[in-house]
């Protein structure tokens, strides 16, 4: 026997939740929670994407991503729950904190200096 589904989050509730995890570009939409993200180009586009196909996996729970040349949009619902979960906040964060993590000024990692993944959607 599986696990019983997630509870869901009553939609009128997420908003306030995606700013309560910090996740002030997620939106949603739809059914589901999402976030556009805009690159210089194909290779970081595909570098983005495997950042979020490594979260994805890592938490077991994936993403539908649309993918074009300079830009990914995530968007993140519970299937089996017919609805947003805390899975979904959970995995956002992560890909928040994995894909456009930046070194800080001064560290060991002087980071990249083009803005290769960019903040605004």
């Amino acid at each position: 026997m599986g696990n019983p589904p997630e509870p869901v989050i009553e939609e009128t509730m997420v908003p306030s939740l995606l700013k309560e995890w910090g996740l002030d570009h997620w939106y949603l939409e739809n059914g589901w929670i999402r976030r556009k993200l805009n690159t210089d180009g194909w290779p970081t586009t595909l570098l983005l994407v495997n950042s979020i196909g490594f979260v994805c996996e890592a938490a077991f729970h994936h993403a539908d991503l649309e993918v074009t040349w300079g830009r990914v949009v995530v968007k993140l619902k519970t299937h089996s729950a017919g609805g947003i979960t805390a899975k979904d906040l959970e995995v956002a964060k992560r890909i928040e904190e994995t894909s456009l993590w930046r070194p800080e000024r001064g560290a060991a990692c002087g980071g990249n200096p083009a803005k290769f993944v960019y903040h605004k959607g």
